[in-house]
């Protein structure tokens, strides 16, 4: 992935706002993160949930302008910066989303069988009844941003570099004590047409954003049975 100097990329002005860096930020001597951040990084990637059980008290504007400003702060190809960010407000949108995943649920549900098609009915798999804030993120498919550099043997780099996005968003959320649930079985085109953006606009997330009900270490999906954690040394390979 090939971007610009970091030091030029957007930052969180702590309003909901991003700037361009200080002026001569350029100069400045980079921070040191000691072994004490280092524990609390990890500690934040372990605490990380999709979360899907949510509490129903508001979450202030200003904090979810917050978190996108520091999505912005994800890595791009070429720096082109392709996220679209849809904040979901209307019943009516939301009404149309919802129905999308009624109908996506049943079709998956119905290519499972027995005991494994027991327990996915026994998940919940979605938290837009309770969730607060409801938040679509695209990836622009057409910007000229970063005139593209970087695509030219990968153009997929536009769609991974909105869900780096994406997963900012989720780690900055996590350390301010909001979860989000990433929902998934929804039908991109329907959700598309919902939200009346580009047609050249590509679904990349649906996100649930709230307060947690409760918070947990290990995944649910883990403590359900549906599928334990890969060793990392099975997913590596030396060559």
């Amino acid at each position: 992935m090939t971007e610009t100097d970091s030091t030029k990329a957007p930052h969180n002005t702590g309003d909901g706002t991003a700037s361009s860096g200080p002026k001569g930020s350029e100069h400045l001597t980079p921070p040191v993160f000691d072994q004490s951040f280092q524990q609390q990084f990890i500690d934040l990637l372990l605490w990380r949930r999709d979360v899907r059980r949510f509490r129903t008290d508001p979450i202030p504007a200003t904090d979810i302008d917050g978190l996108i400003a520091e999505a912005c702060l994800a890595p791009s190809v070429g720096n082109c910066q392709p996220w679209r960010f849809v904040k979901v407000n209307a019943p009516e949108r939301r009404r149309a989303i919802r129905d999308s995943f009624e109908r996506a649920n049943q079709q998956a549900l119905d290519d499972y069988e027995g005991e494994r098609a027991r327990l996915y009915a026994s998940l919940k798999l979605q938290g837009m009844d309770q969730a607060p804030v409801q938040l679509a993120v695209f990836a622009d498919e057409e910007t000229e941003a970063g005139m593209g550099l970087g695509r030219k043997t990968m153009p997929e780099m536009l769609d991974y570099s909105a869900v780096a996005a994406v997963q900012l968003l989720w780690l900055a959320a996590r350390v301010k004590g909001i979860g989000v649930g990433w929902v998934s079985i929804i039908e991109p085109n329907v959700v598309q047409q919902a939200l009346d953006v580009p047609e050249h606009w590509r679904l990349i997330a649906y996100l649930c954003i709230g307060y947690p009900e409760e918070d947990h270490v290990v995944p649910e999906l883990v403590r359900h049975g549906w599928q334990d954690r890969i060793d990392p040394r099975d997913v590596t390979l030396d060559r």
